[in-house]
């Protein structure tokens, strides 16, 4: 079992900055690839950025590509999401969870220990 806690959510301002970060504990994750997914209001979960166990090897959707950068410190069993030019269309809360099975890495049914979550509201 791996236990997943996200932090660092909050309230900010079109155009700011956030830093997210997903820490394990029990079973390591470095060796796993790690996701950041989130889930608006009345939306389903989606995918947002991944990360492979060196962290040499990054994704990202879309809509997040070239102002959100995921990176991990396998030393502290850390994965962190750096969110700049935040937009009000990304207020959601923001999950990470390890990647245990094989398939698409953008493929949400891949991943597996959840998070709780951490809620990022972005104002206009």
């Amino acid at each position: 079992q791996v236990q997943l806690v996200e932090s660092g959510g909050g309230l900010v301002q079109a155009g700011g900055s956030l830093r997210l970060s997903c820490v394990a504990s029990g079973r390591t994750s470095n060796n796993f690839r790690m996701g950041w997914f989130r889930q608006a209001p009345g939306k389903e979960r989606e995918f947002v950025a991944t990360i492979s166990p060196s962290g040499g090897n990054t994704d990202y959707a879309d809509s997040v590509k070239g102002r959100f950068t995921i990176s991990r410190d396998n030393t502290k069993s850390t994965v962190y999401l750096q969110m700049n030019s935040l937009k009000p269309e990304d207020t959601a809360v923001y999950s990470c969870a390890v990647r245990r099975y094989s398939g698409n890495y953008f493929d949400i049914k891949t991943y597996d220990y959840w998070g709780q979550g951490t809620q990022v509201t972005v104002s206009s």
